[in-house]
């Protein structure tokens, strides 16, 4: 076989992985509706409880309330992404003194995109995405600030 038509094979090839994917996204909707945002919520953080880095600080946190967790993440997500204003609220402040680094914000990153990918393809998934980078790194180097400072998060 010449090298020319290893090229054209490898190409071939490819091609048809790139189109299976594209197939494949294209058969997942968006993020429409309060049960989409409903899905992810429950989907994401079903993974973050089991997640061996996240899961004994997000217990720890929210303890056995979970479901008004669950609720406020919804109106969160639902005032973002659908821009259905049902969410008030500072979304730092019970973050400002968690014990995490880095290495968990990548953790929670790295679950969060995979969950919308798997569910969700189209402008708000990865508008959602975007957020939730956003949020991360301002939340990381929020929590660096007052790990480093005397001053205290505005209440």
């Amino acid at each position: 076989m010449d090298s020319d038509s290893s090229v054209y094979r490898l190409g071939s090839i490819l091609y048809y992985f790139e189109f299976q994917s594209l197939k494949h996204r294209q058969m997942k909707s968006d993020i429409g509706t309060i049960d989409d945002i409903k899905l992810l919520v429950n989907t994401f953080y079903g993974k973050v409880r089991q997640k061996d880095l996240l899961k004994d600080i997000f217990n720890t946190k929210i303890e056995d309330r979970w479901p008004e967790h669950l609720e406020k993440m919804y109106r969160f997500w639902q005032t973002v992404l659908l821009e259905e204003h049902t969410y008030n609220g500072s979304p730092f402040l019970p973050h400002a003194r968690l014990p995490v680094t880095k290495e968990h914000f990548d953790a929670w990153l790295a679950l969060f995109f995979n969950t919308v990918d798997e569910l969700f393809a189209g402008e708000k998934a990865e508008r959602a995405k975007w957020q939730g980078r956003r949020m991360a790194e301002m939340f990381q180097h929020k929590i660096e600030y007052y790990k480093n400072n005397a001053a205290q998060p505005l209440l």
